[in-house]
This record gives C-alpha cells, sequence and structure tokens, in this order.
C-alpha cells in the first residue's frame, strides 16, 4: 500500500517551469495528498496567481503560505513548510523542476518498502536545448544507475554519500521528526546536512534514477562564482558535517570526466571555456572557506544568498 505524500515547493517570481511542474503533478499514478507553496513575495502586495493552482483542483488539496523575502531561509522555509504536513513521506521540489513523466511519485517513493531508506532523491536530466556542458554536468551527478548509500559508503564516496539534492527528493516522516528535520538557518547545503545526519544515524538514502526531472540552470562564470562562495560557507559553518571531507578532489575528477566526455563528442575544444568557469567555482569556493577573515561587505558582495549575510544569525565573520 502506497503512502500518502504531500509535496513541499518554494516558489519566488514563478515561471513558465513552475506552470509545466503543477501540471506534470496533476497527472501522477500516484497523487500527492497535499501540495504545500511557500510563496516568497518579489514585493509588497505580491501574490501567486490561483490560475498556477487549477490543474491540481480535482487531484489534491493545495495551500499557499506567503513570506518576506527577508523571511526566506533554505532550511527554514522548508522546515515551517513541512510542520503543515502530516504525511508519512515528505517530498520536496523546487519550483524549476518538471517530472519527465506521469511516473515520479511512484517511482520516488518506492524505496520506502525498505525499513531502512531515510530519503530518496531523483534523477535531474538536461532540458533538450541544454549546453553540451550542462548535459555533461547533469549526467556526471545524476548517472542512469541506482545506489543505495549508507554509513559504510563515506570512506569510498566522501563527500558523495551526503549528495541528495532537494530539487526532488523525498522524505520518512517519522525519521524527519527524530532527527530534527532541516536546520533552521543555513546558508546554502540544508539537504547535505540534513543527509549527513540521517546517514550517521544509520538510516539509507536511495538514489532513484527511473524518478526523473527535467532541471538546468546555465550559469554563467560570475553565478558559478556566487554559489560556490555559498556553499563553501555552508560547509564552514557546519564542520560536524564537512569538515575532513574534501570537495577539492571531486572538482578534478569533473574535470577529468568532463575532458573524455568532449572529446568524445568531438569537442574537446569546449574544455577551455569549461575550465575558464571551473577556475570561477574554484575562486569562489576558496573565498568562502576564508569567510571569517573578509570584511562583511565584501562577503556581501561575493555572495548570492545576500540576505543571509545581511540578517546575521549564524554568520559570524569579519565586520
Amino acid at each position: 500500500m502506497r503512502m500518502l505524500t504531500d509535496i513541499v515547493i518554494p516558489v519566488y517570481k514563478p515561471d513558465s517551469r513552475f506552470r509545466d511542474l503543477i501540471k506534470g503533478l496533476a497527472v501522477q499514478t500516484v497523487r500527492p495528498s497535499k501540495v504545500i507553496i511557500m510563496y516568497t513575495r518579489a514585493f509588497e502586495g505580491d501574490h501567486l496567481d490561483p490560475a498556477c493552482l487549477e490543474p491540481l483542483n480535482d487531484i489534491c488539496s493545495a495551500e499557499v503560505h506567503e513570506l518576506d523575502r527577508c523571511d526566506f531561509d533554505h532550511g527554514g522555509t522548508r522546515a515551517a513548510a513541512a510542520g503543515y504536513s502530516d504525511a508519512p513521506i515528505l517530498m520536496m521540489m523546487t519550483m524549476d523542476a518538471v517530472p519527465c513523466d506521469s511516473h515520479l511519485i511512484e517511482e520516488l517513493t518506492a524505496p520506502f518498502s525498505e525499513d531502512t531508506v531515510g530519503a530518496a532523491y531523483a534523477r535531474q536530466v538536461p532540458a533538450a536545448d541544454s549546453s553540451l556542458a550542462e548535459r555533461f554536468t547533469r549526467n556526471f551527478n545524476y548517472p542512469d544507475m541506482p545506489r543505495i548509500k549508507g554509513r559504510e559508503d563515506i570512506k569510498d564516496l566522501g563527500i558523495k554519500a551526503f549528495f541528495c539534492s532537494n530539487v526532488c527528493a523525498a522524505y520518512r516522516r517519522e525519521v524527519y521528526d527524530k532527527l530534527g528535520g532541516f536546520v533552521k538557518r543555513t546558508v546554502f547545503n540544508e539537504d547535505m546536512i540534513y543527509a549527513h545526519a540521517l546517514i550517521t544515524d544509520g538510516y539509507k538514502i536511495a538514489y532513484v534514477p527511473k524518478a526523473m526531472v527535467v532541471h538546468t540552470h546555465e550559469y554563467t562564470p560570475m553565478q558559478q562564482f556566487h554559489r560556490n562562495f555559498d556553499l563553501a560557507v555552508s560547509q564552514d559553518l557546519h564542520p560536524e558535517v564537512f569538515k575532513g571531507i574534501s570537495s577539492e578532489s571531486e572538482g578534478i575528477k569533473y574535470i577529468k570526466a568532463a575532458y573524455r566526455f568532449f572529446k568524445k563528442e568531438k569537442k574537446g575544444y569546449l574544455i577551455i571555456p569549461f575550465v575558464y568557469g571551473c577556475c570561477f567555482k574554484y575562486l569562489g569556493f576558496l573565498l568562502g572557506k576564508n569567510h571569517r577573515r573578509l570584511p562583511r561587505s565584501f562577503v556581501r558582495a561575493c555572495a548570492m544568498n545576500k540576505e543571509f549575510f545581511s540578517q546575521g544569525g549564524l554568520y559570524a565573520g569579519s565586520k
């Protein structure tokens, strides 16, 4: 018997992909019990167009909770959304993750038949018009082979053991509550921080490539810099998760695999702009790792999530 599944979607300035996501949820073989929208207002008086949710009218209940931009937090907003659900399975999606077919929920929740599985995440595939570099990145991070990851895999996988992207991921509710759920204040990486708690407590994470969403980001080198700055800050703020686990070695493996991919596609010259972008990633990551030594104004200039550094909270960098 299938367990009831509630779906949480943080939304900010939705576009056509969000409408396609809602349409995709409306035709699933396993219907969601509830869809919870956490809508961040872009300006005063901004509201989500109710027409966006019309495809769900005859399928399940849908509710919208609004918040101001200054109140959004990657972990806190998702944790708040979890409080509006009591379903046995809690499924997180981002507003730009579009189901590839009608079996997404069915496939993603299937691993929970095993009691040791506490979370499962979907495969992200590139859009049809994606660049070759983006196609490589999606295939590198989301191969077509399923895998169950546990505590015993940390030595071999390193930081990848805690990889469980909540672009599209499902969580067993009783385990989520037991472990305290998502961290309430974080600049980034709330999904990996929770995954670490889950694995170290003896539970497993399932990677389910049959559950697929289209999810693509064509970042510019500067956007890659900002994103990796935030990534490194989040790692520094959570040494209990990331201390002693190298991310740099994974980066070297990534570049080597990219070169082989471009060469196979007879476009080896693309490695030059690819490595150029990787340099921006690494520079952002390096500065993020040293954020405590940097002036607060410079940190904000480097960050993608500038509100996090304006509000303070867990952040305790230089003034």
